[in-house]
């Protein structure tokens, strides 16, 4: 499990948006391919690929390799087998259906004339297969037959199915307020149970409903009986109230439509949840596989410092850090995104020891940090002063034969220097880059660098780096 700490660092805007634009699209796939083979297809996908993360996770390296070939073909499959359900789904919406809207299920149809329509048609014993679709598509379960889109009407269907009509033996398909399809040809089912008096006309609308949420309407032109199949459910329909109810019942209509409608909405808010978390598991799963490593050296810098107090030494000036973050982020950091600070806020005057953390560290989001060297770092810390010091010149060597330095005058012959006050009060004296005396063969001037130990001490600021030094050297008297 993620944890929740990380998270902040982990996720950047740009990932958040990335997320949900990827969740919506998920989403409205969903909303426009609901109740279709291909969604259940799809399901069997999204199974097929948890399986592959679990067998990933545990080490099943066969496994995993196996279950990402199967998935790879069959989603090929699924734009190969169900290429006309995926463009009939998409032919039949708009562009903002397809973006933005939410198709819900028909509950126009009118029931009333439908049910006087189909007890006028079996009290004439005129045969008739009426087709009311659920949330499935059966486009592509369905054949032949002619467009139609004409509004229902008792005469409409009484001449639909009127014996000398071409099309009175195919099925018509109602969808709300119309007519959508003529003429239409069913599969038959190839149940061995059903009874000798079902004709073609019943095993066609039991052979569209095993396989769809369709109910169809069958009135037998030989004893005008009317049966309801849906699933491999058949209802004798004896009376026109028992009709009116199933109907109403299959299209969502009355006291149950509320319900539905609550239930519908659950539905879509719970979908929408899970292709939430479903595109954050792909995030983290892609992210995680492509980290990458990078060591950076980034340079320490020291907050909150007090203001009588001043930095003259630490153990090391730069950090290393081992970085690991997805490939195209962490291939473009630069060292100045990245920050290592300490705290001074509670240093003391002397040698003080921290213990480097995360906490220390800036990283851009999407950056983790995996170590650094070093963890522990010293930093001294002391008052600043000053004080003026003599200064002596550091004679090496020995005088040319035959002479002695009798005087030496430095001008100036003492320098205020400034740093950390215990370590000015151990010197007593700053010498000057060393003289060789040798070299020296008359008296003269010549000009000559301090030799600044501590490095910390500084020279203040108007005094002169450069020492004149003016000496006279003599014959030495012989004893």
């Amino acid at each position: 499990m993620i944890p929740i700490e990380p998270l902040t660092t982990m996720i950047r805007w740009q990932d958040i948006i990335d997320i949900l634009l990827n969740a919506y699209i998920l989403f409205r796939l969903y909303v426009l391919f609901r109740g279709t083979q291909v969604m259940r297809v799809v399901a069997g996908l999204a199974f097929l690929w948890l399986f592959q993360l679990v067998a990933s996770q545990m080490g099943l390296v066969v496994t995993s390799w196996v279950m990402q070939g199967i998935a790879a073909v069959a989603a090929l499959i699924i734009i190969i087998v169900f290429r006309n359900e995926i463009r009939n789904v998409l032919q039949a919406q708009n562009m903002r259906a397809i973006l933005w809207g939410f198709p819900r299920k028909n509950t126009l149809t009118p029931v009333d004339i439908l049910t006087e329509s189909v007890s006028e048609l079996s009290r004439g014993r005129i045969g008739a297969l009426i087709i009311i679709p659920g949330k499935e598509d059966i486009k592509d379960k369905v054949q032949g037959g002619v467009e139609w889109h004409g509004l229902i009407s008792k005469e409409m269907l009484l001449s639909i199915f009127w014996n000398g009509n071409p099309v009175h033996d195919g099925a018509v398909v109602i969808e709300g307020r119309r007519i959508t399809r003529v003429g239409t040809i069913l599969p038959l089912s190839l149940r061995q149970d059903l009874p000798e008096r079902f004709g073609t006309r019943h095993r066609a609308a039991l052979g569209l409903t095993q396989n769809s949420d369709a109910m169809v309407i069958v009135v037998s032109e030989e004893t005008g009986n009317i049966i309801l199949a849906k699933g491999n459910e058949i209802i004798d329909i004896h009376d026109g109230q028992v009709l009116r109810h199933n109907l109403r019942r299959h299209l969502g209509i009355g006291q149950d439509s509320v319900k539905g409608v609550k239930r519908e909405s659950l539905e879509l808010a719970a979908a929408g949840l899970v292709c939430l978390l479903c595109i954050i598991a792909v995030w983290f799963s892609f992210t995680k596989a492509m980290d990458t490593l990078r060591v950076i050296e980034v340079p320490v810098e020291f907050t909150n410092r007090k203001a009588d107090l001043d930095i003259f030494g630490t153990s090391a000036s730069n950090i290393r850090l081992y970085l690991i973050g997805a490939g195209p982020l962490i291939k473009h950091i630069q060292s100045d995104q990245v920050k290592v600070s300490i705290d001074l806020s509670q240093a003391e005057i002397g040698t003080n020891t921290f213990n480097l953390s995360a906490k220390n560290i800036s990283l851009p989001p999407g950056i983790r940090l995996n170590r650094m060297e070093p963890v522990v770092l010293t930093v001294s810390v002391d008052k600043l002063s000053s004080k003026r010091i003599p200064i002596q010149v550091d004679w090496v060597g020995s005088p040319p034969a035959g002479m002695r330095l009798e005087s030496a005058v430095l001008s100036p012959s003492t320098i205020r220097m400034v740093g950390a006050s215990r370590q000015l009060e151990a010197i007593d004296t700053i010498y000057t880059e060393p003289v060789d005396i040798g070299k020296l063969s008359s008296s003269g001037t010549f000009h000559t660098k301090l030799l600044l130990e501590p490095a910390s001490a500084q020279i203040a600021d108007g005094e002169a780096d450069r020492i004149e030094v003016t000496y006279i050297m003599r014959e030495r008297t012989p004893l």
